[in-house]
């Protein structure tokens, strides 16, 4: 087996314990198993006296570090710069920069190298405040001791090295984050279209069942954002308000046709069945995540600010803001919009009810809120529903028509088969 010492150091034993080495004052962390190679450790070493700078080269290469000398913090500086050393050792008594200037200068420059200063006796109380304000890692005496120095070179190489390491699996971890998060907006836009068109979907499939009220739930969509940006609200409530008024009839799907399309006035039991759409509506947003917050919208939007609606009799702030919204904005669609019975009426008409229903039918802040919109506004979105409707047959998908049912391709005569 071989034992590679961290310094660089190598010993070839078979079978042998190292009690010599310990012996001699290694302390067993110093040593590690072959196998986990290692380039040597860069060290630039600082010193006006070249006898020194000659001798702590000789020592430190000599266990396995690879070593850069320096007479002038200077020619340091520029060294440190380009070769990126894992220890940096400076003396501290020096002609154009004391040690612990030096290595501040060092901290800025390679801020992840470890720093030694090598001082006298007679220099040590400004070297010990130096270790107390984080400049320098360790202190080593002159004359030193070589395993002393060997040992405090090695503990310094590996907390570098690891502070390195740490800084770049940081990094690494940072990136990562940062390609989940893109990955996660990017998956959450292909939820939200999916939804999008899943809501356009139904939403269809109600238009095609009642053509009277054909296109209402996209404009009572829309005018409920509005008016709740009216009333301050904001982002992620704003698109909840949106959904619940876009899918607030979604539970007539579970309505039988001979009730939603009777012409005439229904029954007791009819209308009791009618009533049941928005439990019916509540209960299938409830089976959606992405949709579950705006179903108390759809459960409310028969509901009265009085306590006279349905399905709860709920009053003043036991309603769902959403649901308070879609109140107001309903009627103004209602009105606004033409019915086999009878044409469209004039804003104004829609104006002057919802303020005869304050406080009855409708909340009084959301009323005031809605008289605050400038009318232009709700026929600015009237419009722009009404621009797609008449688009929407255009840019309606249809099935692809098989070549042999194609009539332009059929042919002009057919041949009766033999009696």
């Amino acid at each position: 087996m071989r034992l590679v010492w961290v310094g660089g150091r190598s010993l070839e034993r078979n079978g042998a314990d190292f009690s010599e080495l310990r012996n001699e004052g290694y302390d067993d962390r110093y040593w590690c198993l072959a196998g986990c190679s290692m380039s040597p450790d860069r060290v630039l070493i600082l010193d006006d006296d070249e006898l020194i700078l000659r001798a702590l080269s000789r020592v430190l290469e000599g266990a396995g570090f690879s070593t850069r000398c320096c007479l002038t913090p200077g020619e340091a500086i520029v060294a440190m710069e380009s070769d990126g050393p894992l220890v940096i050792i400076s003396d501290y008594m020096m002609p154009e920069m004391d040690g612990i200037t030096f290595l501040k200068h060092a901290r800025e420059r390679v801020p992840g190298a470890a720093r030694i200063l090598c001082t006298a006796a007679e220099d040590f109380k400004v070297a010990l405040q130096a270790v107390n304000s984080g400049e320098v890692y360790r202190i080593i005496s002159k004359p030193w001791h070589q395993q002393e120095l060997l040992a405090t070179v090695a503990q310094a190489a590996e907390a570098a090295r690891l502070r390195r390491e740490n800084e770049r699996l940081t990094a690494e971890v940072q990136r990562q984050n940062g390609q989940l998060r893109e990955m996660n907006v990017t998956l959450e836009e292909i939820v939200r279209q999916r939804t999008q068109a899943l809501l356009e979907g139904l939403i269809a499939a109600l238009d095609y069942r009642d053509a009277e009220t054909q296109w209402h739930s996209r404009r009572v969509s829309l005018y409920a954002r509005r008016l709740a940006q009216q009333l301050g609200i904001r982002e992620p409530a704003l698109t909840v308000i949106e959904h619940g008024a876009l899918l607030h009839d979604i539970g007539k799907i579970g309505v039988r046709d001979r009730v939603l399309l009777k012409p005439g006035p229904l029954s007791p039991d009819e209308w009791t069945e009618m009533k049941r759409h928005v439990e019916l509506g509540w209960a299938l947003m409830q089976r959606v995540d992405y949709l579950r917050p705006a179903s108390s919208i759809v459960l409310q939007h028969q509901e009265r600010w009085d306590g006279t609606g349905y399905p709860g009799g709920l009053k003043y702030d036991q309603i769902v803001i959403g649901a308070r919204i879609f109140h107001v904005v309903d009627t103004l669609d209602a009105i606004t919009s033409d019915r086999p019975y009878r044409n469209a009426r004039p804003f104004a008409d829609a104006r002057n009810e919802v303020i005869r229903c304050r406080g009855s039918q409708f909340d009084p802040d959301v009323v005031a809120a809605f008289l605050s919109v400038p009318s232009e506004e709700w026929e600015r979105i009237r419009l722009d529903v009404e621009t797609v409707a008449v688009l929407a047959p255009d840019l309606a998908e249809r099935p692809p028509i098989p070549e042999h049912e194609d009539l332009a391709l059929a042919p002009s005569t057919i041949i009766a088969p033999d009696a």
